[in-house]
């Protein structure tokens, strides 16, 4: 990512406003990097976040159960700002039942947005990053992609096909000069987590080896080295940050 004045490229972040995706705007800011971020629900966190960053960030409505929609903001964001160079997927639906109570329509919902909603970003933003010839996306999964938590399935599912877009969309794209990779967080206590039972919490911090566990900002902090020129000859790979819970 570069740095300087105001016609500099933009960082996407879809779900800015809360949770892992506010800690990754922040960090953004603090870095002295322009960040356009999204809000669905969280409007007035959004822009306190546009207060804090003092110009540097721009908070635009987004629902990605509206499949047209990425496509319309991307267009929007790069005429008012600028060029998007990287996009980072950290929105997300979760739904705790049993397989066998899950309705279609809850597991539609959280494939069609954990997983079709960053599809459909990805495919947004890479018409300009293709005619460009650079680019970065970065993906933010779950552990629960990785290890079965009871109560998770479609959730789970999703984040799991969230990391196979990950590798096949590296390969795709890497001859562009374009890098994809994802993120994995362990449990982090934020909004989205909050309706988690504490079986649940236990499950998913149970092998945790650092007693402090795992901060939305260090999953920031991951993010941002996955977006910068630090880790240029790093793609198609899957960072896990879990206070040592895979270990």
């Amino acid at each position: 990512m570069r740095r300087g004045d105001e016609r500099d490229p933009v960082v996407l972040v879809i779900g800015g406003s809360g949770g892992i995706g506010r800690s990754v705007v922040e960090r953004l800011v603090a870095d002295g990097i322009r960040v356009a971020l999204t809000f669905r629900g969280g409007e007035e966190s959004a822009r306190r976040t546009e207060e804090m960053a003092a110009g540097a960030a721009r908070a635009f409505p987004l629902d990605l159960a509206v499949r047209q929609a990425p496509g319309r903001l991307v267009a929007e964001i790069e005429a008012e700002l600028g060029p998007i160079e990287s996009l980072v997927n950290a929105a997300g639906v979760q739904r705790g039942a049993l397989l066998a109570m899950t309705s279609d329509a809850v597991w539609d919902e959280l494939l069609d947005i954990n997983l079709g909603g960053a599809f459909r970003c990805c495919r947004a933003v890479l018409r300009g990053m293709v005619s460009r010839r650079r680019g970065t996306i970065v993906n933010v999964a779950s552990l629960s992609a990785l290890h079965g938590i009871a109560g998770l399935s479609a959730y789970s599912a999703a984040k799991a096909g969230l990391l196979a877009l990950t590798r096949s969309l590296a390969r795709e794209v890497g001859g562009r000069g374009i890098r994809v990779n994802a993120v994995i967080p362990g449990f982090v206590a934020t909004e989205m987590t909050a309706s988690l039972s504490e079986e649940t919490v236990r499950q998913l911090r149970s092998g945790e080896c650092l007693p402090g566990g795992t901060e939305a900002s260090s999953v920031a902090d991951a993010v941002v080295y996955l977006l910068s020129d630090r880790a240029s000859a790093i793609t198609g790979q899957a960072l896990i940050v879990d206070a040592g819970a895979s270990a």
